[in-house]
């Protein structure tokens, strides 16, 4: 079987474009349609838009092509970020949306038995494995899935199988496995394959979708200055390409640090972070590198609301990051939180557990609405005025105050650790 392993400094598109001709040609053979699913706006980092891009430039006079963003809980797209992210050579027409309460068909349950061993026998629920009608109902010849291997909080490394069972999934695989991942333990599993929320994705693989015309194309990038580089593209359907993947990312992605950080300011570009559901990155690929009692400062020009779906803000803003038993007791006596299960592990990994102290620093909410979540609060220009964004490195900053920050400008891109949590 034709696969695609390409490692480099800069992979350029003109070897993309070469190696994906006799690539397509093998898993086209016989299929009238093709339906490509990248991720939204909030990962265009990913180097996903262009490879997207190039996929319907190469199909549409030969196939019928429709793109389904892998959208999980995320906003639909709108027209001005489908434009940026994928150019104006897709009509919008072609472009699908995902919703994750209504689109979805059930293919299968997860046991709870499985569920039980691989949580340490912290959850003993099953597991609805759900997906989007039209993986299922034999429009498509071939579905290729374009998405970035990165450190992620709920699975370990993303990418993969996530994106068609949770960006293309429903509520209860969402929630459910969200939930084991905070239960499991984020630090645990950051960074890593073999997690439990993994092996609830590779249970899902096997029983339910190892018939569906299924290919992958995964990346790994880098940020290096204002430019994301392209070091690694992997196309194929094996297990083992993603393993290839995961571990360039771990040699890519990783800031493995010896000391930990007191503080660290985090930058949050608005045109991606309109919501701490996505801004709380922030906190996920940093906790792990913080001092006790140090202090991770969020700057967030374009931060408006808290979920990016209307009932999860709601939860949020009733509930509050709060740390992890306050959350377990409130899913145990409310039910709306019980049936809100990624809402409630989103409120576990956007804590600090009171280790450290998270102020944000928002564009659009509220002092009242920001501390009501949890959260301390600075002024949005107070926070630019004292940490000018345009000047600092990423990296360690000494300012004329002589105050030292730990600064990131895309937290998307990496995780941020001390090197204590990876040794053997």
């Amino acid at each position: 079987m034709h696969d695609i392993a390409l490692r480099g400094a800069d992979i350029g598109a003109a070897q993309i474009d070469k190696s994906l001709e006799g690539w397509l040609r093998e898993k086209t053979r016989g299929v009238e349609r093709v339906l490509i699913i990248p991720p939204d706006y909030t990962r265009s980092m990913s180097g996903a838009g262009s490879i997207t891009a190039m996929l319907y430039a190469k199909l549409k006079d030969g196939f019928e092509v429709d793109i389904l963003p892998a959208l999980g809980t995320h906003e639909r797209m709108s027209d001005p970020e489908i434009s940026k992210m994928f150019g104006d050579g897709i009509p919008k027409e072609r472009f699908l949306y995902h919703n994750w309460r209504t689109d979805v068909v059930d293919l299968g349950e997860v046991p709870a038995s499985y569920v039980r061993e691989i949580s340490e026998g912290k959850l003993d629920y099953p597991i609805k494995v759900q997906v989007n009608r039209r993986l299922t109902d034999g429009t498509y010849g071939l579905v290729i899935s374009v998405g970035q291997v990165v450190p992620h909080e709920v699975v370990g490394m993303a990418n993969y199988t996530k994106n068609v069972l949770v960006g293309c999934g429903g509520k209860e695989m969402i929630d459910k496995t969200h939930f084991l991942g905070a239960v499991y333990g984020m630090e645990r599993l950051m960074g890593r394959d073999h997690s439990p929320v993994r092996k609830v994705f590779d249970y899902a693989e096997e029983k339910f979708l190892s018939k569906m015309p299924l290919e992958y194309i995964l990346t790994v990038m880098k940020q290096e200055g204002a430019r994301g580089l392209m070091k690694g593209f992997f196309a194929g359907r094996d297990r083992a390409l993603f393993e290839q993947a995961v571990e360039l990312s771990t040699s890519e992605n990783f800031d493995l640090l010896d000391e930990p950080l007191e503080k660290v300011v985090v930058y949050l570009d608005p045109e991606h972070y309109k919501s701490t559901w996505l801004g709380n990155k922030s906190v996920y690929r940093t906790r792990m590198a913080i001092a006790d009692g140090g202090e991770l400062i969020v700057i967030a020009p374009g931060v408006r609301h808290f979920g990016e779906d209307g009932d999860i803000d709601k939860l949020i803003r009733k509930y509050g990051y709060k740390g992890t038993d306050y959350v377990l007791d409130a899913v145990s006596r409310n039910e709306d939180l019980k049936g809100g299960l990624s809402a409630a592990a989103h409120l576990i990994h956007g804590s600090s557990e009171g280790r450290f102290k998270i102020t944000y620093c928002p564009g659009r909410m509220s002092k009242e609405e920001i501390e009501g979540a949890g959260f301390g609060y600075m002024d949005l220009s107070e926070a630019l005025a004292k940490y000018d964004v345009s000047r600092l490195k990423d990296g360690m900053n000494l300012l004329e105050s002589g105050e030292e920050v730990f600064y990131i400008s895309n937290p998307s891109l990496g995780l941020w650790a001390l090197a204590e949590h990876f040794r053997a």
